[in-house]
């Protein structure tokens, strides 16, 4: 991998954060790299590296766009599936990706449209999940109409649905009783939050289907919301459409590291 500049992403107005990539500025800079946090630099980024937990990654995926430029994640937040490096290893890390010792892994995204009186309203791209449910502290529950590649799925009365890649499988879905899904297979699982309808279970799909939702039914506002980030409230008869993603993210990883162990350690497994 050839580096000359390096898009730098922390955790904003977090000082010792924004320490540590100062330090990773001077540390690129001894070796002939140019390492910045501004924004412009993601357009000529040839790596990026992300300083924080898994929201801040996700951000980082959000600024690139399409540039599938390789992302080297340190963990400096909480839980940190994504985030997989510790502060520790963080330069021992960075010395393996330069000198070539590393392993890249590809990880779908979807493509997120909300149709609007069969108007295109808006469009996101997800790395996590898509999740729509109700407002805050509202018991009561919402209906929504599914459809796989146009054929009727289910109507699922439950306070929210949650649609996750392999990446997002253990985030909120992990929390909803949905399952781990091995992160590099592509697949979406569709779970619903608190199904109303004790035989409704999640499902996996497969990546080349289209899924399509239709809001019929609620008494309180309905959010959609983007990897936790972003969204829009729903109005009754949108229709929302998920699909895989032609882009992807790469994410950049020492050589040694395990998925399995990370499971382990953050499951407290075994």
């Amino acid at each position: 991998m050839n580096i000359r500049n390096v898009f730098i992403v922390t955790k904003p107005k977090q000082a010792d954060v924004a320490s540590v990539a100062e330090e990773l500025e001077a540390w690129f800079k001894k070796k002939g790299i140019k390492g910045t946090l501004e924004p412009e630099a993601a357009s000529s980024a040839d790596l990026t590296v992300v300083v924080g937990g898994d929201g801040t990654l996700l951000s980082a995926a959000r600024l690139l766009g399409d540039r599938q430029v390789p992302i080297v994640a340190i963990n400096y937040g909480g839980l940190g599936y994504l985030t997989e490096v510790t502060r520790e290893e963080m330069y021992s890390a960075l010395e393996g990706v330069l000198s070539g010792h590393f392993v890249t892994e590809e990880r779908m995204m979807m493509d997120v449209r909300l149709l609007r009186e069969s108007h295109a309203s808006a469009s996101y791209r997800a790395l996590n999940d898509v999740v729509i449910t109700k407002a805050r502290g509202i018991s009561r529950m919402i209906e929504l109409e599914a459809h796989v590649d146009g054929q009727y799925l289910s109507c699922f009365r439950a306070d929210g649905l949650i649609v996750a890649t392999p990446t997002g499988s253990t985030a909120y879905n992990l929390s909803a009783g949905g399952p781990i899904i091995y992160p590099t297979m592509s697949a979406m699982v569709v779970t619903p939050i608190c199904s109303h309808t004790l035989t409704n279970r999640p499902i996996v799909l497969s990546e080349s289907v289209k899924i399509g939702f239709v809001l019929r039914s609620a008494h309180d506002d309905v959010y959609v919301t983007v990897d936790g980030q972003v969204g829009v409230q729903l109005q009754m008869g949108d229709h929302l459409a998920v699909e895989k993603s032609s882009v992807t993210v790469k994410l950049v990883a020492p050589a040694d590291k395990n998925y399995f162990d990370v499971l382990r350690g953050k499951l407290k497994w075994g």
